[in-house]
């Protein structure tokens, strides 16, 4: 199938294969999508870093992605995956961990000043 990629990402929605739950919004060129499809683990490019990135990686919260959608314009993938852990960088669970407000919804499942101390 063509994708049609802007300025050569695609945006990615990450769902909880189990429980729906959205975990984050991500983005893919067609090498993190051909790594994620040989994998069988999240790939995902780094607009700041500019580079490839396993997910869970660094952290050991991988991604086992269980299936990849696309939707109707072929301009959005979705990747229902099994989280190991949390899949936000900041410790919780999901990237959508408070409403707009800024009230904390849910509790981080790890500190990232501990994970990360020694990433750079």
């Amino acid at each position: 199938m063509d994708l049609n990629y802007t300025h050569g990402l695609i945006p990615v929605i990450v769902q909880e294969a189990e429980t729906d739950e959205v975990l984050m919004l991500a983005w893919a060129n067609d090498e993190a999508l051909r790594l994620t499809r040989e994998s069988g683990f999240a790939h995902y490019w780094s607009r700041s870093r500019q580079k490839i990135w396993k997910k869970g990686e660094e952290s050991g919260n991988l991604q086992r992605v269980i299936e990849i959608r696309v939707d109707c314009d072929a301009d959005t993938l979705l990747y229902r995956v099994e989280q190991r852990g949390a899949a936000c960088h900041t410790g919780h669970h999901s990237c959508f961990y408070r409403d707009i407000e800024g009230r904390e919804l849910t509790a981080r499942l790890f500190d990232p000043s501990e994970v990360y101390a020694n990433k750079g």
